[in-house]
């Protein structure tokens, strides 16, 4: 026994010595777990470079992890084997698992103290990003940046299709006729080479599915439906916006035999076989360097029920975890600063959280000189939130996959599929 308190008393004491020699050395290690995709990394690593210029006394190590379910999987087995980040970028989706677990820090820890948000910080938030990082009311994590979904069209194959290339489709039924007008078999041998529009349908046992998700709820909001009730209680996907969402999704997939299209939209479209597809800004930089097709960027065309896309982004937590969550913190309220919002915006192609961000000049101008990042921003005006429910998010998430996947992959009855996923959503949310 008194070997192992020996043992123990060594252990404390030489932790305590790494930690305050990590502090003589004159830097504080922050692991900052991330999923952002290639194109963004470049911005990513600029990011962290600027902060690091401004604050000498604090690195950020960012590691890479696969988004989706692996994510929140991965970061509940670190907490369980004591090895979580300080800092980590997640889905709002998983907000509900990672407080329950008591893993993340209240964010009122940070935000009332010494060095923490003043009330018109907050009131600057973007309201959708801000309302995001809450759970039961609770502000549990604050954004990152924000993501939109806009229309990217190939400007080349309108003008050999002979539709005009400044005048992308605005409604659901021109979506469809364009697309079908783009939809050829240039070499008559029987099979499609070029698709009009990638039909975001992915597995719904997979790492996309809330992607897939996030691309059919603009449709759902279009034609004039939500996906919860205003007090979470239960879905309402299953109604006559939802039905008739689904019902244009599975006539685009029939109607250009989408099944046998076997590229990811971003590479279809880079390579021309696609002619338009929905997409957000953090793949920006990366078709900035096509040299060549020549395309733009539209809002998503109107539904019956008017216009409308998503406002989304990432979330940062802090970790209980964390040996050092004050200079987390300092790292969380960093990146909030609108000229640091107004940086990453323009390097990144994410858009910023901050609304007075869209004041300042050098970010207006930037605005005047690209029009494809006006094409986001303006689109904010019509943006809104996945309404998320108290929990079991994830599980609805899959029961609404599987939904659209039978609608379109199975060919089976749009109204019949919804109703069988809002019942089993209904059923948990119930519990």
């Amino acid at each position: 026994m008194k070997y192992l308190v020996r043992l123990a008393l060594f252990g404390l004491i030489s932790l305590s010595c790494s930690r305050d020699e990590q502090k003589e050395n004159g830097r504080v290690e922050i692991v900052f777990w991330h999923s952002f995709v290639a194109a963004t990394i470049p911005a990513l690593d600029e990011l962290i470079g600027m902060f690091e210029h401004e604050h000498p006394a604090i690195q950020i190590k960012a590691e890479y992890i696969p988004t989706g379910d692996a994510l929140v999987q991965k970061l509940i087995a670190a907490v369980q084997s004591n090895t979580a980040p300080d800092i980590s970028w997640i889905h709002a989706d998983f907000l509900d698992k990672l407080v329950e677990a008591d893993a993340i820090y209240p964010m009122a820890d940070f935000m009332n103290g010494p060095d923490g948000l003043g009330v018109e910080d907050v009131r600057d938030i973007v309201p959708a990003s801000l309302e995001a990082g809450r759970w039961r009311g609770q502000q549990f994590a604050l954004p990152m940046e924000a993501t939109s979904l806009a229309l990217f069209y190939n400007r080349d194959l309108f003008r050999k299709a002979g539709l005009s290339p400044e005048r992308p489709p605005r409604t659901w039924e021109e979506l469809h006729a364009f697309a079908r007008q783009l939809t050829v078999d240039n070499d008559g041998d029987g099979k499609i080479d070029q698709y009009g529009f990638f039909v975001p349908v992915f597995p719904s046992s997979g790492p996309l599915n809330i992607w897939m998700n996030l691309q059919w709820a603009p449709f759902l909001w279009q034609a004039g439906g939500d996906e919860l009730s205003a007090d979470g209680s239960r879905v309402l996907f299953d109604g006559p916006a939802g039905i008739a969402a689904l019902v244009f999704w599975k006539k685009l997939y029939s109607d250009l035999d989408f099944r046998s299209f076997g590229l990811s939209h971003d590479m279809g479209f880079a390579s021309g076989k696609l002619g338009m597809i929905l997409d957000g800004p953090w793949d920006l930089p990366k078709f900035r360097e096509l040299k060549n097709i020549d395309w733009m960027v539209a809002p998503l065309p109107s539904g019956p029920g008017g216009k409308a896309t998503y406002i989304a982004g990432e979330q940062l937590a802090i970790f209980r975890q964390s040996r050092h969550p004050r200079e987390a913190w300092t790292f969380v309220r960093w990146v909030l600063e609108p000229r640091v919002q107004a940086s990453f915006s323009r390097s990144s192609g994410y858009l910023p959280v901050r609304k007075s961000v869209l004041r300042l000049e050098p970010y207006r101008e930037f605005l005047r000189r690209d029009s494809v990042m006006r094409v986001f921003v303006d689109q904010m005006n019509v943006g809104r939130a996945r309404r998320a429910p108290d929990r079991y998010r994830v599980e609805i998430n899959r029961f609404l996959a599987e939904a659209i996947e039978r609608a379109t992959l199975g060919n089976e009855d749009p109204s019949k599929v919804l109703g069988e996923a809002a019942a089993k959503a209904n059923a948990v949310l119930a519990r």
